[in-house]
């Protein structure tokens, strides 16, 4: 009897936490969709800043926020990937891998702040010099651009990628690796005809995860690439077709909210910008995330449907 009445209050209690975490969430967003409603516009969707950042539009962040995530993605998750898959796979449970998986847990808990400082440090200054100075370029990849802010938040979100990664190669079943050693495939194939196409939802939402872990993220990019003004897009042209610039620097939405919060000369002006910023940035964090959580959906439907 003295049990369940435990049982039954702690279980009240953690519905009480949720409510309170849900009831704090939706006043947190119903707050920026009341400040930024009024604001957002076709005018502000597409427009450039004028008047000293108080009026104009939004464009050029949106156009770099969308750039530098997607390229977050390309570089992380790869690597992350790869990683996941020698740690499952091939590097047994010895004393390395523990030394490894450790120092990935470790970079999890890192402040974000810590990886602006090593992108300006290894990726700008060290990397980019030696380039520079190798390939006699002058000043061009030893300065902040989006490659480096990029390359800067792909480190900050690799222990994301590498552990969802991890959990969905160790959820196929182990009689699945067996029945195709048992048929002669090479460990290398048992990995990627076998393994792969059963966690490949799993590799997708650490995708998702990366997504939401770096799209909003000041920090890592104050020192890599990322400029409040700038009156063009990172676009450069290759044989007459217009390509993103990634040793341009760029605008983002957090970083363009963080400076007209604490750098304004008039912050209360801008103060309706702020918040359409901001709710443009969450609208865009999750048609990102949906967008890549409809591809998994697909993705599963299509493996159902092989199966059947």
């Amino acid at each position: 009897m003295r049990m369940r009445v435990i049982g039954a209050l702690m279980e009240g209690l953690c519905r009480l936490l949720t409510l309170v975490v849900c009831a704090v969430l939706a006043t947190i967003l119903g707050m920026i969709v009341v400040g930024g409603i009024g604001v957002i516009s076709l005018e502000f969707l597409t427009g450039t800043p004028t008047e000293g950042m108080t009026q104009g539009g939004i464009f050029p962040a949106i156009f770099g926020t969308v750039c530098i995530a997607v390229l977050m993605v390309v570089m992380a998750l790869p690597l992350g990937v790869a990683a996941a898959i020698f740690l499952v796979e091939y590097a047994g449970k010895g004393f390395g891998p523990r030394i490894i998986r450790a120092a990935v847990n470790n970079l999890a808990g890192v402040p974000s702040i810590v990886f602006g400082l090593f992108g300006l440090g290894f990726f700008i200054l060290f990397v980019g010099r030696n380039l520079d100075r190798v390939l006699q370029t002058g000043l061009l990849f030893g300065q902040p651009a989006m490659l480096w802010a990029a390359a800067t938040l792909a480190i900050l979100v690799l222990p994301v990628v590498i552990v969802s990664t991890e959990e969905a190669l160790r959820a196929v079943p182990l009689s699945h690796r067996e029945a195709a050693f048992a048929l002669g495939a090479t460990p290398w194939q048992v990995v990627r005809r076998t393994v792969l196409p059963q966690a490949y939802p799993g590799i997708l939402t650490g995708a998702i995860l990366s997504v939401s872990r770096g799209a909003g993220e000041t920090a890592p990019i104050l020192f890599t690439g990322c400029a409040y003004f700038l009156p063009h897009l990172p676009v450069t042209e290759f044989l007459g077709i217009p390509m993103i610039n990634p040793l341009d620097q760029f605008m983002e939405l957090s970083y363009h909210i963080f400076i007209m919060a604490t750098q304004s000369t008039n912050a209360q002006l801008t103060r309706p910008i702020q918040y359409g910023t901001t709710l443009v940035l969450v609208i865009l964090t999750f048609a990102l995330n949906l967008t890549a959580i409809v591809t998994r959906n697909r993705f599963r439907r299509r493996r159902g449907e092989a199966h059947t």
